[in-house]
């Protein structure tokens, strides 16, 4: 049976839904084996049994977060050899994308990204040429290195599951990879809305907003979802550029994606199209946005919202 082994950065005090989801797909495979950096919560530790994790590794250095991308993917190399895995999965972040990047190198593995579904055999499906095409991809190397969309799966626990052993994997010292340190941070303001990566549901908003984007929040916040914009919402300041999605923002792949004001451009749609549902709303019957709508509305968005928002806000009460 193939070892897989998935890549959870810094776990925190609870597992965000897209480590479950890889852990998910990892049962599929094979044993799965979990690499983590920073501490690990009891908690975070309950749930990785629970999901059928077979053994836990960690660096033997503490300090992995002082630096960028470099030391990580020098101990992810090292995490894969000690566990003798043939299969790595990590999330489709920028970071994570770079380290796989950097480890297919280190190991002569194939990488391949932006992956919405991994069959049994390792075969990948991914999302190409702004999710117009889906392609299928298996890499023939000795090991393959997989970044996995978020809302691919749904999480799944194992039937049963034991507390796994915890090995230590000394990180190889390299004064390159260790020659950009973080000097600072500073922490991103709670909006209590959910992570837009992560996000099963999002309200996103375009040049239509016209820098109004109350219309969107209220939609969202009735919703439970997470809001994001087009590049010429963020360009123009009316949002941070945290929310931008698409070719040069963020990818999401919701279940439910409400386009808002948005024209549709191809930019955008290579950061959306994979969602389940697409409803868009838009004064411009001929936007190329009602081109992948699963619904569409030809309306003013300040009118349509609105309505929207009352009757959710009505229907739970």
């Amino acid at each position: 049976m193939a070892k897989v082994l998935v890549f959870i950065d810094t776990p925190g005090q609870a597992l965000k839904k897209a480590s479950l989801e890889l852990l998910t797909i990892a049962r599929s495979l094979g044993e799965p084996a979990v690499a983590f950096n920073g501490d690990l919560h009891d908690d975070v530790a309950s749930t990785l049994a629970a999901y059928g994790v077979q053994a836990l590794y960690r660096p033997s250095s503490a300090d992995l977060d002082d630096y960028l991308v470099g030391p990580k993917a020098s101990y992810l190399a090292a995490a894969v050899l000690t566990a003798d895995a043939t299969i790595v999965l990590t999330e489709n972040s920028a970071e994570a994308k770079e380290i796989a990047a950097r480890l297919g190198i280190k190991l002569g593995a194939g990488v391949i990204t932006d992956v919405v579904a991994v069959d049994t055999d390792g075969t990948a499906h991914k999302s190409v040429l702004a999710g117009s095409y889906t392609t299928t991809a298996k890499a023939t190397t000795p090991v393959a290195v997989l970044t996995v969309k978020s809302n691919s799966v749904t999480p799944e626990p194992a039937v049963t599951g034991t507390a796994p052993a915890t090995v230590t994997v000394e990180v190889p010292a390299t004064a390159a990879a260790a020659s950009a340190r973080i000097t600072s941070r500073t922490e991103k303001a709670v909006s209590g809305r959910p992570d837009l990566a992560e996000a099963r549901i999002v309200v996103a908003g375009g040049r239509g907003v016209d820098g109004n984007f109350g219309p969107v929040e209220d939609l969202a916040d009735a919703l439970g979802a997470a809001i994001g914009a087009s590049r010429a919402a963020t360009d123009a300041g009316w949002i941070g550029h945290d929310a931008q999605i698409g070719q040069t923002g963020k990818t999401v792949s919701p279940q439910l994606y409400i386009s808002a004001g948005i024209s549709g451009a191809i930019q955008q749609k290579a950061g959306m199209q994979t969602a389940k549902v697409i409803v868009a709303v838009n004064k411009d019957a001929e936007s190329p946005v009602f081109e992948i709508a699963d619904f569409g509305i030809v309306g003013d968005l300040f009118q349509v919202l609105p309505q929207a928002t009352e009757e959710i806000k009505k229907r739970r009460g």
